[in-house]
C-alpha cells in the first residue's frame, strides 16, 4: 500500500494532539499509516471516546428494578411489565444539521431508529428536542425549515410516527443549532440483542445499504467548534434513504427472529470502524476484515474510505456458524447489501486486510477502554444576585398576550403537522400536550414520552438547571397520569477546555444526579455533544447556552384514564396543586419577553416537594376527579391557564388571593406546580390533604377567558389564538422550499 507520510500536520488535520498522537506510538510500538492514525482519530474523537466527559457521566444514576440494561449499549432497556421491554435514547446531530439542515436532521433521526431496533425493537416514536437562534438571523428560516423537512421527511417515509418535542429560540444558538433526535421501541424482553462479539471464528457480517464517500471524518467533525471555514465541511455530512431504513428494519426483525446472531451493532459515528471496535471490545475478542469484500458504491475505494465513511442504513452482524445462507436469504429478499468481511479472532486486535496485505493491526485496548480520558479544569458558574427593582405590569392581559405570541410560546402547529404523528394508529395524545402517549398494542397499556430541558435556567445556574430538566420531564409524565420510570439524555454543551463551560457540564451532572434519585429516574442511555460553539474573527468562541435535554418515559396501565390539558367543560373549579408559589421571576420569560432582562437565579427546585405532588396528581388522574391537567412551566401560572383554555376552546375567570403583585402570580415561575380542573372539589381536597399537598383554588372554567386585574379587562380567546398561532406561519411564509 502506497499511502501519505504521517507529519504532524496530517495529525492536526485529524484533530489529535501532540500528546494523543504519542500514545497513540506508544500503543502501536510504531508509527501507524494512514488507515490506523484515521481510526485512532475517530476513536479517540470526543464525540466516539466521550474522552472529556466520562469521567463527570459516572455520577449518573443509571440502575433500578424497572432497568435491564443501562447505559453502555445502543440504546436503554427498561422493563415495562408482562414480559415486554421499552427501549430508547436521544443523540445528537448538531453540527451536521447546521451544514446542511435537511440532510443532517434526516440522518440524525435515522441514526437513532436504528440504534434502537438494533437491540431488538420495533420502533413505535420518534420525539426531537430543537434549538435554534435569532428568528430575524439571516440564516435561521433556512434552517428551520430544513431542519423541520428533514425530519419530517425520514421519519413520514420510514413509517414511525413523530408524535411530540420541544422547539426554543435564542441568540446563544445563533452559530450552532441543536438537532437532537429520540426514538423509542418495542421489545420482547427475551429477544433483546447486544453488542458484544463472540464465538471464535464466528463470521462478521455487513448488511443494508452500500458504503460510499458520504459523512467520512464525520465524528472528527462533530468534536470540533465552528469557524469561518464552516460551508467547506459540507462532504462530511451523510445522506440518508429512510426508505432503505424500511427495508433494514423489517430484514433485522425478521433475522432476530430466529437464534442466527450472536451480535449486532450500529454503523453509526466513525460507521465500520466504531462498530468493529466496540462489538469486539464488549467480548473480549478480536476481528479480521476483509475490506475487499465491503460493498462499495463507488470505484476505488480505500481501506480509510471504507473505515470512516458514515454512509447510512448499515449494520454490522455477528452470526453463528452456518447461518450465512439463512441470514443472506432474508437481507436479498429485502433488496439489501449482505456481504460476509470477516471472523472472530482471539487476538485483541482489529486487523484489516486488503488485496493480500495488512491494511491495518491495532490492539482493541487503546482504541476503546484505554482510550484518553481528561479530568479537564473547570470552575463552578458564580451564583446570580437576586432581582431588583422589578417594575410592576401596567397591563396583564396585554403582557399575555406577548407571550402568547413571543417564539418560546408560540403554538409549533406549523411544525408537527409536517410530521406523521398518526401512522401506526397508535398514537393516543398527540403533539402539543405535556406528553405524548402511544398505546402499547390492543390493549389498554401505553408509554408516554417527553423530551425537556430549559436552557436559561441551566446558563443562570447549572446545578439548579439541572435538576429542573429531570423535574420538568417528571411533571410531563405525571400530568398524564404516567408513572415515569427512566430517562436519556442528550448533553449540549459548548467547548469543554475552557474551564467555564466545563463547570457548567459539571454542575448540570450534579443537579440531575440529585433529580434522577429523588425521583426514581435513572438515565439509561444518552449522548454527549461538545464543542458546540463558533469562533469569532478574535479567536474567542461562542458558545450555546448548557442544554442537558432530557428524554423520559412513563407507563400508563390504562390509556384510557389519562389526562390530557384541553378544559372540558364550563362550571368546573381550577385548582393549583403544588408548593406556595413565591411568584419568582428570575430568568423567566416574562421579565425576558416583558422587562427585556435575563437576570437573577433561575427558580429553586424541591425535589422532595415534586414527588409528592406529581404523586398526587397521578392519584387524581386515576381516580377519574382531574378532569385537565398542566404542568407551570415557561411563562408561570397565566401561560398554562390559557393553554388549557385554548387546547379545550373553553373560557376561565380566575383570580388573585395569593397576595403577590399580579404579575408575580400570574407569570412567576416557581417549580413543582400544576394546574387542575375538577368537578369533584370535595374528593380532590380530601386527597390532597392526605397527601399533604396544597391545592388553592383559583377560579373557575367559563365561556370567555376573565382575568381578575385592574380594570377586570376580558381577554378573549380568539385574540389570543390569533397571537399563539401567528409566530411560525408569519415566520416561515417566505422561506423558499428546500431542495
Amino acid at each position: 500500500m502506497t499511502e501519505s507520510k504521517i507529519t504532524p500536520e496530517v495529525v492536526a488535520e485529524h484533530g489529535l494532539s501532540t500528546q494523543e498522537y504519542e500514545q497513540v506510538l506508544d500503543a502501536l510500538g510504531r508509527e501507524p499509516n494512514l488507515t490506523e492514525l484515521g481510526i485512532f482519530s475517530v476513536m479517540w474523537s470526543e464525540h466516539c471516546s466521550y474522552k472529556s466527559s466520562r469521567i463527570h457521566l459516572k455520577k449518573l444514576p443509571t440502575s433500578g428494578p424497572q432497568v435491564i440494561q443501562g447505559p453502555g449499549e445502543n440504546a436503554g432497556v427498561v422493563d415495562i411489565g408482562d414480559g415486554q421491554a421499552a427501549i430508547f435514547k436521544m443523540e445528537s446531530h448538531n453540527h451536521p444539521s447546521y451544514i446542511e439542515p435537511y440532510q443532517g436532521a434526516a440522518t440524525g433521526v435515522g441514526g437513532i431508529l436504528r440504534d434502537v431496533f438494533t437491540m431488538g425493537a420495533r420502533p413505535i416514536a420518534n420525539l426531537n428536542a430543537l434549538r435554534f437562534g435569532r428568528p430575524d438571523h439571516p440564516k435561521m428560516r433556512h434552517l428551520i425549515a430544513g431542519v423541520v423537512s428533514g425530519i419530517g421527511g425520514y421519519g413520514n417515509c420510514v413509517g414511525v410516527p413523530t408524535v411530540g418535542g420541544e422547539v426554543n429560540f435564542h441568540p446563544a444558538y445563533d452559530g450552532n443549532i441543536l438537532v437532537n433526535a429520540m426514538t423509542v421501541g418495542l421489545a420482547d424482553t427475551d429477544k433483546i440483542f447486544y453488542s458484544a462479539a463472540a464465538g471464535l471464528g464466528n463470521p462478521v457480517v455487513y448488511v443494508g445499504s452500500k458504503t460510499g464517500r458520504d459523512g467520512i471524518h464525520g465524528a472528527t467533525m462533530a468534536s470540533a467548534d465552528f469557524s469561518e471555514d464552516t460551508e467547506e465541511k459540507r462532504p462530511t455530512v451523510q445522506v440518508g434513504d429512510p426508505f432503505t431504513e424500511k427495508l433494514l428494519i423489517e430484514a433485522c426483525l425478521e433475522l432476530m427472529s430466529s437464534d442466527a446472531i450472536v451480535a449486532i451493532q450500529d454503523m453509526g459515528a466513525a460507521g465500520l470502524t466504531s462498530s468493529s471496535v466496540e462489538m469486539a471490545s464488549k467480548g473480549g475478542v478480536g476481528l479480521e476484515l476483509d475490506m475487499n469484500a465491503v460493498p462499495c458504491r463507488e470505484e476505488g475505494m480505500t481501506p480509510y474510505e471504507m473505515m470512516l465513511s458514515e454512509s447510512q442504513e448499515r449494520m454490522l452482524m455477528v452470526l453463528k456458524p452456518g447461518r450465512e445462507a439463512e441470514a443472506e436469504a432474508i437481507f436479498r429478499k429485502w433488496e439489501l447489501d449482505f456481504a460476509v468481511i470477516g471472523r472472530v479472532t482471539n487476538t485483541g486486535h482489529l486487523v484489516l486486510r486488503w488485496n493480500g496485505e495488512t491494511a491495518a493491526d491495532i490492539p482493541l485496548g487503546p482504541l476503546a477502554d484505554d482510550a484518553p480520558c481528561y479530568d479537564r479544569p473547570w470552575v463552578p458558574t458564580p451564583k446570580r444576585a437576586p432581582l431588583h427593582d422589578v417594575q410592576e405590569s401596567a397591563d396583564v392581559a396585554a403582557d399575555l398576550l406577548k407571550l402568547m405570541g413571543c417564539p418560546d410560546l408560540a403554538s409549533r402547529r406549523w411544525v408537527w403537522e409536517q410530521y406523521d404523528h398518526m401512522v401506526g394508529a397508535n398514537t393516543v395524545q398527540r403533539p402539543g400536550g405535556d406528553a405524548a402517549i402511544v398505546r402499547i398494542g390492543d390493549g389498554p397499556k401505553a408509554l408516554a414520552i417527553s423530551t425537556d430541558v430549559t436552557p436559561r435556567y441551566c446558563f443562570a445556574d447549572p446545578v439548579e438547571g439541572g435538576r429542573q430538566a429531570i423535574a420538568e420531564c417528571y411533571r410531563n409524565l405525571s400530568a398524564v397520569g404516567a408513572k415515569p420510570l427512566a430517562t436519556t439524555d442528550c448533553m449540549n454543551f459548548g467547548n469543554p477546555q475552557r474551564p467555564e463551560i466545563m463547570g457548567q457540564f459539571v454542575g448540570c451532572i450534579e443537579g440531575m444526579a440529585e433529580a434522577c434519585t429523588a425521583l426514581d429516574m435513572p438515565i439509561v442511555s444518552g449522548n454527549v455533544s461538545l464543542y458546540n460553539e463558533t469562533k469569532n474573527e478574535d479567536g474567542t468562541g461562542s458558545a450555546i447556552l448548557p442544554t442537558p435535554a432530557i428524554g423520559g418515559i412513563g407507563l400508563l396501565d390504562d390509556w384510557r384514564k389519562s389526562a390530557t390539558v384541553a378544559l372540558k367543560q364550563a362550571g368546573e373549579d381550577i385548582w393549583v396543586i403544588g408548593e406556595d408559589g413565591s411568584g419568582h421571576l428570575g430568568q423567566s420569560l416574562w421579565l425576558r419577553e416583558i422587562g427585556g432582562r435575563e437576570e437573577g437565579p433561575p427558580p429553586p427546585v424541591d425535589l422532595q416537594a415534586e414527588r409528592r405532588a406529581g404523586d398526587l396528581v397521578r392519584s387524581l388522574i386515576r381516580g377519574g376527579i382531574a378532569t385537565a391537567v398542566h404542568d407551570i412551566a415557561d411563562g408561570g401560572l397565566l401561560v398554562a391557564l390559557a393553554e388549557m383554555a385554548l387546547a379545550g376552546k373553553i373560557g376561565i375567570d380566575v383570580h388573585n388571593g395569593s397576595g403577590l403583585p399580579d404579575h408575580e402570580w400570574g407569570f412567576g415561575e416557581d417549580q413543582g406546580r400544576y394546574v387542575i380542573t375538577t368537578g369533584s372539589s370535595d374528593a380532590l381536597l380530601e386527597t390532597a390533604r392526605a397527601a399533604e399537598v396544597r391545592c388553592v383554588k383559583i377560579g373557575q372554567t367559563k365561556q370567555a377567558l376573565h382575568l381578575d386585574v385592574a380594570g377586570q379587562r376580558k381577554l378573549a380567546l380568539d385574540d389570543l389564538r390569533r397571537a399563539n398561532e401567528a409566530f411560525f406561519p408569519t415566520l416561515m411564509s417566505n422561506e423558499l422550499a428546500v431542495a
